[in-house]
């Protein structure tokens, strides 16, 4: 995904944006990260969301969007603070695409309740998708017409 949006910016706005993902050397990613930090001509830069959960302080960042989504709040959570970093000088804006009328935002409710849940109590255990009833399976992974 992260190579489409790539090949997409470059062509249709004309900008030659930096990926990071898992198979960039260490020297290419400080680079790369130097480079988003320090030069105003990069506007923009893409990272695997798995790649941007470890060791990177992006203050240079105003906006984090979040699309082809994890099941894994918390690493969502971590890759976005790599905006919120000391020296941080910018409000910074995140957005998460999800896609409407697939199982997609279904977890993504999921999540929502659950959080919602843990902000009111302090328990232990949790209820997730191995412990759900086969109706309840059903009814999350079927796709729903939005019309």
């Amino acid at each position: 995904m992260g190579e489409r949006l790539q090949t997409w910016i470059r062509t249709v706005l004309k900008e030659d944006v930096p990926f990071i993902n898992g198979s960039v050397p260490v020297k290419k990613r400080a680079d790369m990260v130097e480079r988003f930090q320090t030069d105003p001509a990069v506007k923009c830069m893409l990272l695997s969301l798995k790649a941007a959960g470890t060791g990177l302080n992006l203050t240079a960042a105003s906006v984090v969007i979040h699309y082809d989504l994890w099941w894994n709040p918390a690493v969502e959570a971590q890759a976005t603070d790599r905006a919120y970093r000391i020296g941080q000088k910018q409000n910074v804006t995140v957005y998460r695409f999800i896609t409407t009328g697939t199982f997609e935002e279904k977890i993504n409710a999921l999540l929502e309740e659950k959080k919602e849940l843990a902000d009111l109590t302090v328990t232990t255990g949790e209820h997730w998708i191995g412990d759900m009833q086969t109706d309840e399976l059903k009814k999350l992974f079927a796709l729903e017409d939005k019309k």
